[in-house]
C-alpha cells in the first residue's frame, strides 16, 4: 500500500516525510539523505549564519535531484538571507516563529513552495491568508521550540487540518516512527514533519554523545521552558519555549525564569560550566525519545517509518 497524499503529489515524493529543518544539525549531507530516500530534506537554515549555510547549502543542493528545502526563524532572518538561500533553487521554503509577511514574497517571486510552521490557530488562520502551500502544524510534544502555551499534536492536527483544506497539513511534535505517521495521517494530515528521530542519524550534525543522550533518554527526561535560552543569552522571543534533555540549571532555575533573567551572575556561570564542560549544551529532544533507540543511516529511518506506518494503516483496516 503505497502512501499516497496532498503532501507527497504537491513534491514527487515516494513517503509523506519530511525532516524538520533543525538549526545547525539538520545539515546538508542529512538534508540530501532524506530527500534521496523519498521524503522531503530540509535544512536547518535557523538564524540564518551565513558562514553555516555557504558551507551547507551547496550540499543540501548538489548532492540529488530529489526535491529539497531550507528553513528558517522568521524572528531572526532578513530578506536578503532567504533571498541567498533561494539562489540555490530549493523546492520549498519553510518558516517557522515569527512574522512570515516579509519573507513570504521573495520565497513566491523565486518560483518555491511556501511551507509555514504554526504553534496556535491564530498563527494557522494567518498562514492560510499568506497562501502557504503546506502548513506544519506543531504540538508541544516537539523537540525544540515551540509555542509556550501550544496544543497537543494529537488535538491541534484535525482542527488545522479543517482550517486549513485542501490546503496539505504536515503533523509535528512526538512523532518518531511509522505508527506516529500513520497516526498523523488518520487525523488529516498530510504527512509528518519529523526532527528527533533524524538527530539519532549519522549524517546529522551534533555530537556523538548528543546523540547517546537522546538514545538513551526517555520522554519524562524532557522538559520545555525558557530556562535554557535565558541561561545562554539567547534572543529567543520568550512566547516560544523549549524542550529539551533535563539538564543541571533546570533544577537550580525551573519556575524562575524571572530570576534567571535578571542575574548576570548566573548566567556568566552557566557559560563558564559549558566553556569548560562542567555542564553540558542544551539536548533538543521530543517527548518521543523513548522509540529513538539506536543510531541508523538516515535513509534507513525514512524507509523504516514510511513501511511501519503501511504496517499499522493496514492492520487498522484489518487487512
Amino acid at each position: 500500500m503505497a502512501l499516497r497524499t496532498a503532501f507527497t503529489e504537491l513534491f514527487g515524493l515516494r513517503h509523506p516525510v519530511a525532516l524538520a529543518p533543525m538549526g545547525g544539525s539538520a545539515g546538508g549531507a542529512l538534508t540530501a539523505a532524506v530527500s534521496a530516500a523519498g521524503g522531503l530534506g530540509l535544512l536547518g537554515g535557523g538564524n540564518g549564519d551565513a558562514d553555516w549555510l555557504a558551507r551547507e547549502l551547496p550540499l543540501a543542493a548538489g548532492a540529488s535531484p530529489a526535491p529539497w528545502g531550507v528553513g528558517f526563524q522568521s524572528w531572526a532572518v532578513s530578506r536578503d538571507t532567504v533571498q541567498r538561500a533561494l539562489e540555490y533553487r530549493p523546492d520549498a521554503v519553510m518558516l517557522s516563529f515569527g512574522d512570515h509577511g516579509p519573507l513570504a514574497g521573495p520565497v513566491r517571486a523565486a518560483g518555491a513552495r511556501l511551507v509555514i510552521q504554526v504553534t496556535t490557530l491564530a498563527e494557522a488562520r494567518q498562514a492560510v491568508d499568506l497562501g502557504a502551500d503546506v502548513i506544519v502544524a506543531q504540538g508541544t510534544e516537539a523537540g525544540g521550540h515551540g509555542a509556550r502555551r501550544g496544543w497537543s499534536t494529537l488535538a491541534f492536527i484535525p482542527v488545522v487540518a479543517d482550517l486549513a483544506a485542501p490546503v496539505p497539513v504536515l503533523a509535528a511534535g512526538g512523532i518518531a516512527d511509522g505508527r506516529g505517521l500513520a497516526a498523523a495521517l488518520a487525523l488529516g494530515a498530510s504527512g509528518a514533519l519529523i526532527g528527533t528521530r533524524f538527530l539519532a542519524t549519522a549524517e546529522a550534525l551534533i555530537d556523538r554523545a548528543e546523540q547517546q543522550a537522546i538514545i538513551d533518554a526517555g520522554g519524562e527526561d524532557t522538559e520545555r521552558d525558557a530556562v535554557l535560552d535565558i541561561a545562554r543569552g539567547s534572543r529567543w522571543p520568550r512566547e516560544y519555549t523549549a524542550r529539551t534533555l533535563h539538564h543541571p540549571f533546570h533544577d537550580a532555575w525551573r519556575d524562575r525564569e524571572d530570576e534567571l533573567d535578571a542575574s548576570a551572575e548566573a548566567k556568566a556561570a552557566y557559560r563558564r560550566g559549558v566553556t569548560s564542560g562542567e555542564l553540558p549544551r542544551p539536548v533538543w529532544a521530543s517527548q518521543a525519545v523513548d522509540l529513538i533507540t539506536s543510531l541508523r543511516p538516515a535513509a534507513d529511518v525514512v524507509d523504516g517509518i514510511a513501511a511501519q506506518a503501511q504496517d499499522a494503516l493496514a492492520r487498522a483496516l484489518g487487512r
